[in-house]
């Protein structure tokens, strides 16, 4: 069986996260296979420099989402798993109330109902108890609730290495080897007091 993941892109800020997770599934063996909500293609042209066909070209393959009868569609069509990064609360909503409008929500439908691995990265806050409700609906139903929160044990230095860090969280959960971060107790980037770590805060105006 080719090893198959499906990656679905909806209209919640971040969609650069979609953009590197298909960069870096492009260097491995998994053939990537996407899905990308109308708002989502409009955040790449809002958030990114690139263009439409620039990400399209990232993937193997890449279905309408409006085109309900596309492979992902069916349980037949076997994959490894399926991740929404980005992930609205709209497209949530359809997960986590199994609303089947369109493919990308019907494509996360079936790797639940077939017991396959479902990671929805949520990209909303501050959240009120109805979208907390939907995520628990949704995990009850045995997805994988993953918000892009960065940690900063590994001393990141660019917006980039924030990034790769949420992206090889991501990985993980689907078991894809990568050497995206450093991660806690592996060769710690050690930061002696009083010295930088890159970050500069300024607060305030200096009355000196």
């Amino acid at each position: 069986m080719k090893k198959r993941i499906i990656v679905g892109m909806s209209g919640a800020s971040g969609i650069i996260y979609g953009v590197r997770l298909l960069e870096v599934l492009k260097e491995t063996e998994y053939e990537t296979h996407l899905i990308i909500s109308e708002a989502g293609k409009l955040n790449i042209s809002i958030e990114t420099a690139l263009t439409m066909n620039q990400v399209i070209d990232l993937a193997d393959y890449c279905y309408d989402n409006k085109d309900i009868a596309a492979p992902p569609a069916s349980g037949s069509f076997l994959t490894s798993g399926m991740v929404v990064v980005p992930c609205t609360i709209k497209t949530l909503s359809g997960i986590a109330n199994s609303y089947n409008s369109n493919l990308l929500v019907r494509s996360a439908d079936v790797a639940l109902k077939e017991k396959r691995k479902v990671l929805l990265m949520v990209r909303e806050t501050p959240l009120h108890k109805g979208h907390l409700r939907l995520m628990s609906l949704a995990a009850d139903m045995g997805a994988q609730i993953l918000p892009p929160v960065p940690a900063f044990y590994h001393h990141p230095k660019t917006i980039e290495d924030i990034i790769d860090q949420t992206v090889g969280k991501i990985l993980d959960y689907l078991d894809i080897p990568h050497n995206l971060f450093t991660r806690w107790g592996e060769t710690p980037n050690v930061v002696k007091s009083g010295e930088s770590r890159g970050l500069v805060v300024h607060v305030g105006k200096n009355t000196k």
